[in-house]
């Protein structure tokens, strides 16, 4: 913990581990329980938005429905712990999953369909693109408040894993449960692959990066730990 401002110390990481300047960490950091309302109102919000994809699960698949709100209702929550002196590792790390993974799928996807979602009023589409790649940035702050042990990165993967599944590979119940795209699942797409194929490989990938991200941060948090350098977090 930092004396001087009440923050927790910034590890020296990596640049592509902690791309985020160290004034907008702290800017962040310092006004969380904001970030915390703000996260609130996209949950409210994201469920909202969800509420005709509800319609068509079963009630038994709802949890695994609205990706995007449950990953700020995550984010919320283990900020809002942190705060309170109680962090959650594995509340932080399903936090960070879930904010790298769907704020890039959703922009990517938002892109990849661009002409089919052209029903989207402009200022929504904008809305939609550059709050999910906020959520991105607030995931790559979440180092300041955890050093990610490898248990918490287990309970994270072994959950956005389950995503995967349900979503396009095994639904268990009813058809695959991924966030409605505005195209058929068999529309042709590019690179021989169809428009399943495309959502797939996005979430797919953006779950790796979240891994390797993860785990490397840890690595570098042991490394300063080794070498005698900052590599601790608190609460405030």
């Amino acid at each position: 913990m930092s004396t001087s401002t009440g923050l927790p110390d910034r590890d020296p990481l990596p640049t592509y581990l902690a791309p985020v300047p160290k004034t907008l960490e702290d800017l962040g950091l310092r006004f969380a329980w904001l970030v915390v309302a703000i996260n609130l109102a996209g949950t409210a919000f994201g469920f909202w938005y969800y509420s005709g994809q509800f319609a068509h699960t079963p009630t038994a698949m709802w949890p695994w429905v609205p990706d995007s709100p449950m990953a700020t209702l995550l984010i919320a929550l283990a900020i809002g712990c942190w705060k309170l002196g109680r962090e959650q590792p594995w509340l932080t790390a399903l936090a960070f999953f879930g904010n790298i993974i769907l704020g890039l799928w959703t922009p990517y996807t938002l892109l990849a369909f661009a002409d089919a979602y052209s029903y989207l009023h402009p200022l929504m589409y904008q809305f939609l693109f550059w709050s999910h790649l906020a959520m991105v940035v607030q995931a790559l702050v979440l180092h300041r408040i955890s050093d990610f042990p490898v248990w918490s990165v287990a309970v994270a993967l072994v959950w956005y894993g389950s995503n995967l599944v349900v979503d396009y590979f095994v639904p268990i119940v009813g058809e695959p449960h991924h966030t409605f795209i505005p195209v058929a699942r068999e529309t042709p797409m590019f690179l021989g692959a169809d428009a399943l194929g495309v959502i797939a490989a996005g979430e797919v990938t953006f779950t790796l990066l979240a891994l390797f991200l993860a785990l490397a941060i840890r690595a570098e948090k042991l490394a300063l730990r080794v070498d005698g350098g900052p590599a601790t977090t608190g609460g405030s």
